[in-house]
């Protein structure tokens, strides 16, 4: 089920002398009267048909409804469709940019004008949604690829029904986020960040499958470099030694600049700091399967199988130390250590400017360590 997040105007009430008021009216007041029966003056209650019979003190005149199977009594339509409404999903999409909110405004039927507004009313029906117990997830609404869904399907962008059919399709890309009733000012940019992700991995996906099979093995090149990634990400992790683990993959593709990011716990890394297994890497040691760890291996593998340049670095946290950070390039047989001086440089440059940055209080800039990478290379072309 897909809610259009515009606000449907309230439902007038049907009055008695409206038609279909008039009949349920009608309905309703005949179900009392059969309930209840009706009295004669002898105080006899008279029910369907000619049979009559003294009420007995203390009983009320109705009828007692047959128990079911079970010995409860029938739920009735509203309880019923309370239930099955309960146990119904559907999907809030918001246009979070102002930019993207600007876009929708030039369908007469996009009912807002004012941003803000329009954000707290989206709040408003979330809350609503989530009093009522019903499982919702929330999504970014992106006005260009709605144009573009719509001109796929053939259907009309200017009606709310073309917009909740798209908002409902929305969860299958895996770009929504369960709604648990906090702020939307705290949750926009989780969403955010979940559409970024979700835009750098297919993006980097597309660039490995056009990669191709090698010219001199045949081997596909895009497989291969997903598995020597998988491969050396497991070898970090073991290396790096135990602590929490942050890593940050930057590769320079083609189009754009690519970022995934990898968390670890570090909780069964064995050794110290840059030691290497302390045996065989096994089925326990495999990278997690979570999205977050195939975007990371994806944006290593582009790397790896197109030779863009590219480097990863690794901040370690354990409690009652400081911080340490450390540093690698990225080739196409694996990752090359930074100097202790070159990590300092990376971290404490600014990007856009070259202008030096303040070293953070409380972090260790060292070198990078060696990997272990045993993997089978095969030097593609």
């Amino acid at each position: 089920m897909g809610y259009d997040s515009t606000p449907a105007p309230a439902e007038e009430p049907r009055r008695p002398d409206h038609p279909t008021g008039a009949m349920e009216s009608a309905r309703d007041q005949g179900n009392t009267a059969r309930d209840r029966g009706s009295t004669d003056r002898g105080g006899t209650a008279t029910g369907s048909g000619t049979d009559t019979r003294e009420r007995r003190p203390g009983r009320s005149g109705r009828r007692r409804r047959r128990r079911g199977p079970t010995g409860s009594r029938p739920r009735g339509r509203t309880a019923t469709r309370t239930l099955l409404r309960r146990e119904s999903a559907g999907t809030v999409a918001v246009l979070a940019d102002p930019h993207d909110f600007q876009a929708m405004r030039r369908y007469r039927t996009f009912a807002f004008d004012d941003h803000p507004h329009y954000l707290q009313e989206t709040e408003s029906l979330l809350k609503t949604l989530a009093t009522r117990q019903l499982h919702t997830a929330v999504a970014l609404f992106d006005p260009e690829d709605f144009a573009a869904y719509c001109t796929e399907h053939g259907l009309e962008p200017d009606s709310p029904l073309s917009r909740a059919r798209y908002t409902a399709e929305i969860p299958a890309r895996g770009c929504a986020l369960p709604y648990a009733g906090e702020p939307l000012d705290g949750l926009l940019p989780l969403l955010v960040d979940t559409a970024v992700r979700r835009a750098t991995w297919e993006y980097a996906s597309l660039l490995l499958a056009d990669a191709g099979p090698c010219a001199d093995c045949g081997q596909d090149i895009g497989e291969a470099a997903l598995d020597q990634a998988a491969h050396l990400l497991r070898g970090l992790l073991r290396a790096a030694g135990p602590g929490a683990q942050h890593l940050v993959c930057s590769v320079s593709a083609p189009a754009e600049q690519l970022i995934a990011v990898f968390h670890a716990d570090g909780a069964g890394t064995p050794g110290a700091e840059g030691a290497g297994p302390a045996d065989p890497p096994g089925d326990d040691d495999a990278v997690p399967d979570t999205p977050e760890a195939a975007e990371f291996i994806t944006v290593l593998a582009t790397a790896i199988a197109l030779r863009r340049p590219g480097g990863l670095v690794l901040r370690v946290s354990t409690p009652g130390a400081p911080d340490r950070l450390h540093g690698w390039r990225i080739h196409p047989r694996g990752l090359d250590p930074l100097s202790e001086a070159e990590v300092f440089s990376a971290y404490c440059t600014d990007a856009a400017t070259g202008e030096p940055i303040a070293p953070e209080p409380g972090v260790e800039y060292r070198a990078g360590f060696p990997v272990p990478d045993d993997y089978p290379h095969t030097d593609h072309h």
